[in-house]
């Protein structure tokens, strides 16, 4: 599995017109594509890894009204208990290395990948987190306002 992560201010994704999922304030936005290799062990991991991310400035957060622990500079999105905006994306897995037309023989087929996508958001609301979520195959409209930039490639 290889998730890109954004650090955001605000998320939200619609689909057709219609808002499916967002949060406002300091939060996570990935994106997560799906391997053929890929199975529900690999979930589990990845959703630690996110939840548990240090890439929040707790001097910024406290600020702005969020409680995080006294002794961390950095934090993560657990620490602040801040959301998730969490979107499937296949196109992770594009090979460029010939011509000019990617391939995504690497990416999972909908029937794989859905489930896994599914247990991801499982995975991360059993550690606590609150997640949000496009929908699965959809053609998604996806609005964030990145902060700093912050963005860190994952990969389980």
């Amino acid at each position: 599995m290889r998730a890109v992560i954004q650090r955001v201010n605000d998320a939200s994704v619609t689909v057709d017109g219609q808002t499916v999922g967002q949060f406002a304030g300091p939060g996570l936005s990935v994106l997560v594509g799906v391997n053929i290799d890929d199975d529900l062990a690999k979930c589990a991991v990845l959703a630690e890894k996110i939840w548990k991310l240090r890439i929040f400035d707790a001097q910024s957060l406290v600020a702005n009204g969020y409680k995080v622990a006294d002794d961390k500079n950095e934090v993560a999105a657990a620490d602040a208990n801040l959301p998730i905006l969490l979107i499937s994306q296949f196109t992770l897995y594009a090979d460029t290395t010939k011509g000019r037309r990617p391939t995504w023989q690497q990416a999972a087929r909908g029937d794989q990948a859905e489930p896994l996508i599914n247990e991801l958001a499982r995975a991360l609301r059993d550690l606590g987190a609150h997640v949000e979520t496009g929908k699965f195959g959809a053609d998604m409209k996806i609005t964030q306002t990145c902060d700093g930039p912050m963005t860190i490639l994952l990969e389980v």
